[in-house]
């Protein structure tokens, strides 16, 4: 089948071409905090960020200055987000000497860019009473800001991977929410057998079930080949690749 196939080619690049711009938003740094040691969140501020419409797990098209002038889009989920306070926070994992890295640790308060957004499927499903997170310290953002999003009558579990104890944070949620984490004593970020072999430890039951499944690429795709061998259906799964290696910007639906 051709790229220009009317059953799959053609109708995917009519329904990009129809699809309706992101809106722009202009906000301005207002503090930076380091969370952890490869963790710096920064808040921003903007005027006209109360028409944001976020669901929480989306994320923004940040478009970050860099020094020879350039500007370099980079996808970040949005931490926390108030309305009445005109303000959004976002963590930056420090990981590598990239753009991102470069602009977040040179950031100082009133520094101004434009960010484009929200996107993302990645949001809290529908009917789920139990929900499992798994990813690595680029989705904790994400899951942080999902398990604040539930119910007190819902429960959750996230298995979140990071280099050690000294990057734990500690969760907040009315759910009954519990983090386990997973930790790479030193290894290197990347495709492993870490995430995988926990989840099947724990051997997660679909009934009434949604997992999230965020971070690397190709650890996403293992995880979501196991859950569908475990019985979870594809409408049980929320998969995203936020970055694999040799990849720049952007993220892979998985």
């Amino acid at each position: 089948m051709n790229d220009l196939s009317p059953s799959r080619g053609l109708g995917s690049w009519m329904q990009r071409a129809v699809r309706s711009p992101l809106p722009t938003w202009s906000l301005e740094v207002v503090e930076t905090t380091r969370l952890t040691a490869r963790t710096l969140g920064v808040s921003f501020a903007g005027e006209e960020l109360r028409r944001l419409d976020w669901r929480p797990g989306q994320d923004l098209v940040l478009e970050l200055p860099q020094p020879d002038g350039t500007v370099a889009g980079r996808h970040y989920t949005i931490r926390a987000f108030s309305a009445a306070a005109r303000r959004l926070d976002i963590d930056f994992v420090l990981h590598g000497d990239s753009p991102a890295v470069r602009w977040a640790t040179s950031a100082r308060p009133g520094e101004a860019i434009v960010a484009r957004g929200p996107r993302g499927r990645t949001r809290l499903a529908e009917g789920a009473q139990r929900r499992l997170f798994v990813g690595d310290e680029t989705a904790a953002p994400a899951i942080f800001a999902m398990a604040e999003a539930m119910g007190s009558d819902e429960r959750g579990l996230a298995l979140i991977e990071v280099d050690g104890p000294g990057e734990t944070q500690p969760p907040a949620s009315e759910a009954d929410f519990e983090v386990r984490w997973v930790f790479r004593d030193g290894a290197s970020p990347g495709p492993s057998p870490r995430l995988l072999e926990r989840l099947i430890e724990i051997d997660p039951q679909p009934a009434d079930a949604h997992a999230y499944l965020l971070g690397e690429t190709s650890n996403v795709r293992a995880l979501r080949h196991w859950l569908l061998g475990r019985g979870f259906a594809k409408d049980q799964i929320t998969a995203e690749g936020y970055w694999r290696p040799g990849r720049i910007g952007g993220h892979d639906h998985v």
